[in-house]
């Protein structure tokens, strides 16, 4: 059998000098806390607080970062045990799926993927084999019984990873029940909600036209009109500030703001509703709506997160058979100077409003998010993203966007993930990349070594919780 092993030195860069500085400035900050301040966990876990079924259930089946991969090559989702929408039979032996998993765990070689999943094999159960075909039987009964002790419950995990709070993101139609429950349990501060109101400012939906009518039946507001379907939207932010929320978060195809006077708004709202609103205008709608959101956190301070440029469910064929979020979206090109510019003239110049803008095009980093956020002081650009969520991704970030925006215009670091015990790994990976690059400028005489360090810890630590308002 191989050994499992993380070496300590991982990450950091080959040569001498800057390996010796970075050793030195991740000493000081691989410890604090955990602020995980966007992601997908799943809030039933800390709310009920109950043991993990076991190892396939719990870290194959949510991460389609694992079952993407598999899916290019070759194994079908069904026999990976993924549900399918019809109700159609697939794999229901979680050891044979865990089987199948390591017997393919080499195509994970060089990915992030193999980073957090060692990690957590080697520093959450204490794994120090690697896990391979004939190991597969021993990782699963292994992380089985690890799972049914008291020491691997939610909120145990919480402590023992030192997260000082997550957030998970729900809908705006959510009913927060789960967040509900954690009030009074001590964990109602470090679990908080997300307001995420895609489900009602998407008018490409099927559903959208009956989310609106709920949106109305929540908050007594008529919102077949403009002005009470605004109105019903800064209700729902209400309450779910009282769930905790701090921020927002916005997943649009594209970065389009728009800022229509009111009676064209009102007008562009009844054609959506009504389902006769052209693609083109469905998007205007989409855009409207940023610029609506985003002078609703300027009235009640939360914090607004855009994630745009995601080509969401590419591969018709899964996203009939088994729904969204099964690794088939794909990162597409987005454009920002212009498509913000209205949002931007209206908001951007306000000191007090905080809005974190993320892309999957890399290509825009450089030329377009660092020069805007290096500007308008309410703009702060997020880390990097999905599919750039790397080592590599994370230096190419910071190369591109330093000399433009500073480090301060960036907000550290989130994980957003469903894959909770891989935070701990993602949140280490962030910090050690942090370094190489702080140890770069160290060496080549850019930066002092102590303010390579107040600069490590603010960006582990500090630049987060201020963003996120935390």
């Amino acid at each position: 059998m191989t050994v499992l092993s993380l070496h300590p030195d991982r990450l950091f860069a080959a040569e001498p000098q800057q390996r010796d500085i970075a050793r030195r400035l991740y000493a000081e900050i691989k410890d604090l806390p955990i602020i995980s301040p966007h992601g997908h966990t799943d809030p039933r876990w800390f709310a009920d607080n109950q043991n993990w079924d076991n190892a396939t259930s719990l870290l194959l089946l949510p991460d389609h970062y694992v079952f993407r991969m598999l899916y290019s090559q070759g194994i079908s989702l069904e026999q990976l045990g993924i549900r399918r929408k019809d109700g159609s039979a697939v794999e229901t032996d979680y050891r044979k799926i865990f089987r199948i998993f390591a017997e393919h765990y080499y195509l994970f070689r060089g990915t992030p993927s193999r980073i957090w999943l060692d990690s957590v094999f080697h520093d959450v159960f204490g794994l120090n084999v690697a896990l391979s075909p004939q190991t597969a039987d021993l990782y699963y009964d292994h992380i089985n019984a690890a799972l049914a002790t008291a020491a691997y419950k939610p909120r145990a995990l919480l402590d023992r990873f030192n997260i000082e709070v997550i957030a998970t993101t729900e809908g705006a139609l959510n009913d927060l029940r789960h967040h509900a429950k954690l009030k009074g349990s001590g964990f109602e501060q470090r679990v908080i909600t997300t307001f995420r109101p895609d489900d009602v400012v998407d008018a490409d939906r099927a559903d959208f036209a009956a989310n609106i009518a709920k949106l109305g039946e929540l908050t007594g507001q008529d919102t077949q009109n403009w002005a009470g379907y605004l109105q019903a939207l800064r209700i729902r932010r209400a309450v779910f500030r009282d769930h905790g929320a701090t921020a927002t978060d916005h997943g649009h195809p594209t970065a389009k703001t728009a800022d229509l006077p009111f009676k064209e708004a009102e007008a562009l709202f009844a054609r959506c509703l009504s389902g006769t609103a052209s693609a083109e205008e469905t998007e205007l709608f989409r855009g409207q709506m940023l610029t609506e959101m985003a002078g609703m956190s300027l009235e009640d301070g939360m914090t607004m997160q855009i994630h745009p440029g995601a080509h969401r469910n590419h591969n018709q064929v899964i996203f009939e058979r088994f729904g969204a979020d099964k690794g088939a979206d794909i990162p597409s090109p987005t454009e920002f100077v212009s498509q913000l510019k209205p949002l931007l003239q209206k908001y951007g110049n306000e000191p007090s409003l905080k809005i974190i803008l993320f892309t999957l095009d890399e290509t825009t980093y450089a030329r377009e998010l660092a020069p805007l956020a290096g500007h308008y002081p309410a703009l702060k650009l997020g880390p990097a993203w999905w599919f750039h969520d790397s080592p590599e991704g994370m230096l190419r970030f910071r190369h591109q966007v330093t000399e433009t925006a500073g480090f301060y215009n960036t907000v550290g670091f989130n994980d957003d993930t469903r894959a909770f015990l891989s935070i701990p790994a993602r949140h280490d990976v962030a910090r050690r990349i942090d370094c190489r690059f702080l140890a770069q400028l160290v060496a080549e005489h850019r930066l002092n070594e102590d303010e390579a360090h107040q600069l490590a810890h603010d960006l582990t630590y500090k630049l987060a919780k201020q963003a996120y308002q935390l």
